[in-house]
């Protein structure tokens, strides 16, 4: 069928065959040169983080991808299709100007303060005077992790996307990475062991920080995920879990030793 082998000869069929071959062959070639091309710009332009976090998010269960205003009672029910990104969000809104429907306390023990941020991955953002902003793990994620043995965080100078990694956590062979909560360049680590991460020079102005939480809905969706939590570690004993009051330990991690982390840690920190 191919010129050069025996017994090959020109014919109508041949030439058909041929040119149907050359171009099914010339447009699986360009359409992997294309999508080479489509992937190296996106890793040189820090978007294959994003690109990797609407893949898994797609892989979520229903419930945990869960709009941020079903929480506080303004659209029960409703699921979010952006990535828990709300910045260009046409409906966020109109939400957002619904009164709270329900009433919303904190759960005992845990602490939110209203002049953070926080992001869906359990990390706090606190902007600064200076146009930048320290980001940090929350107190949940603080108690559900515990202290990590090693922290590797990004050099300054490195380019961050929402829902892409930020900084990875280790500890008891268990390994978690947080994911960003802004778009923007490193511009400082925190210290070993400190209360924040990084501090970050956001991108987009304002924009940077509509899809975080703050007030009632911070404390809805925390609400929520406390109640998750138990339901992710109803399989071993949670009494342990709790301190005096009600109350959530510091240190979930020691306190129940033979829960499921590796599960445990990946659902809270939305590693699917």
């Amino acid at each position: 069928m191919f010129p050069g082998v025996n017994g090959f000869h020109w014919s109508p069929a041949h030439i058909i065959f041929l040119s149907a071959f050359g171009l099914v062959l010339s447009v699986l070639l360009v359409t992997l040169a294309v999508a080479f091309f489509r992937t190296l710009r996106d890793e040189r332009g820090g978007r294959s983080g994003a690109i990797a976090w609407h893949c898994d998010f797609e892989d979520l269960p229903r419930q945990e991808r869960l709009c941020r205003h079903a929480f506080e009672g303004a659209a029960p029910g409703r699921l979010c299709d952006r990535g828990f990104d709300c910045r260009d969000c046409e409906t966020h809104p109109k939400f957002a100007t619904i009164e709270t429907r329900r009433p919303v306390t904190l759960p005992a023990g845990l602490d939110y303060p209203e002049t953070r941020l926080y992001h869906r991955g359990h990390t706090w953002v606190e902007p600064q005077p200076d146009g930048t902003a320290l980001i940090g793990l929350d107190d949940l994620g603080a108690r559900v992790f515990g202290a990590p043995e090693r922290v590797e965080l990004p050099a300054p100078g490195t380019k961050l996307t929402v829902n892409g990694a930020a900084w990875r956590m280790m500890r008891n062979g268990a390994s978690v990475s947080v994911r960003s909560p802004l778009e923007g360049e490193v511009v400082a680590q925190g210290a070993p062991g400190g209360q924040w991460q990084l501090k970050v020079k956001p991108e987009a102005g304002d924009r940077a920080f509509r899809h975080l939480l703050s007030g009632a809905d911070a404390h809805a969706w925390v609400n929520a995920e406390t109640d998750r939590l138990m339901i992710l570690l109803s399989s071993t004993p949670t009494g342990a879990a709790l301190a005096d009051g009600g109350a959530l330990v510091t240190d979930l991690h020691q306190a129940l030793p033979d829960a499921p982390w590796d599960e445990v840690s990946a659902a809270m920190f939305l590693n699917c």
